[in-house]
């Protein structure tokens, strides 16, 4: 029987190697992103959607702000709670692309391509309502996100990378593409000591045109767009942005 994917399986599958994986090679893209969302949240509350084991969260609550988060695997949070001050944090375990709580934030934010584990068009302009209701009068919503390059892919919209190969171990990405519904479901592959582990993820990834469509369907606009969290110009050599929404003004 195959294994249903949901909104925690991404997490609950990478939990054993998240941090590992991610703390220390994104340690200045951690650093810049803090800066930048600490200068906005002020003391807060700020709201992280998929806020895991707390890579971008715990560094804020340690710079005075205080950070409530929105995750779905019950196992990433456990993670985060095991952690110094990683109950400082207020988390709810749910889905965020639809979500209610019961109170607005002047800055909510999501990180790391995140946004796009919500696998449907629709149900990533339903989560831009969800953060416009959540949003105190002059707030911002900022997302983290690559910029889409279907080049990477093949003429069967197909890709496979080796990550690392060592003396025991092969570590390998490997995706399918649908153009059309904007989609990768991929693997990451472990292979080591004769075994072979799988973290699978799957996105919905969308251009900047399109989120700033997204946003004003929310009745959101644009506030500020940047190649990265140092604010470097848009866009830049890299292949991200970090752009910023706020409540539309008549």
């Amino acid at each position: 029987m195959t294994e249903e994917y949901t909104a925690s399986t991404y997490g609950d599958r990478i939990v054993e190697i998240y941090d590992e994986r991610y703390l220390e090679s994104f340690r200045e893209d951690t650093a810049k992103a803090v800066t930048f969302l600490r200068d906005l949240a002020g003391a807060g509350p700020a709201l992280e959607l998929g806020v895991g084991t707390g890579r971008i969260a715990l560094p804020l609550v340690d710079a005075g702000v205080e950070v409530h988060g929105i995750d779905a695997s019950e196992a990433m949070v456990a993670k985060l709670r095991a952690k110094p001050r990683g109950d400082d944090v207020t988390v709810t375990i749910g889905d965020f692309a639809e979500f209610s709580l019961d109170r607005r934030f002047p800055l909510i934010y999501v990180v790391f391509n995140t946004f796009f584990a919500i696998l449907t068009q629709d149900a990533q302009v339903g989560c831009f309502r969800a953060i416009a209701r959540h949003l105190e009068p002059g707030g911002a919503f900022v997302m983290q996100a690559f910029v889409p390059d279907v080049t990477r892919f093949d003429a069967h919209n197909q890709r496979t990378a080796t990550e690392s190969i060592g003396v025991d171990h092969v570590t390998l990405e490997t995706s399918s593409h649908d153009p059309i519904a904007q989609r990768t479901d991929s693997q990451y592959v472990v292979i080591q000591h004769g075994r072979v582990n799988l973290y699978p993820v799957k996105i919905r990834y969308a251009f900047v045109s399109e989120l700033d469509l997204m946003a004003r369907l929310a009745g959101l606009r644009l506030r500020e767009r940047y190649a990265a969290g140092d604010r470097s110009s848009f866009p830049g050599p890299g292949t991200q942005h970090v752009s910023g929404w706020e409540q539309a003004r008549d």
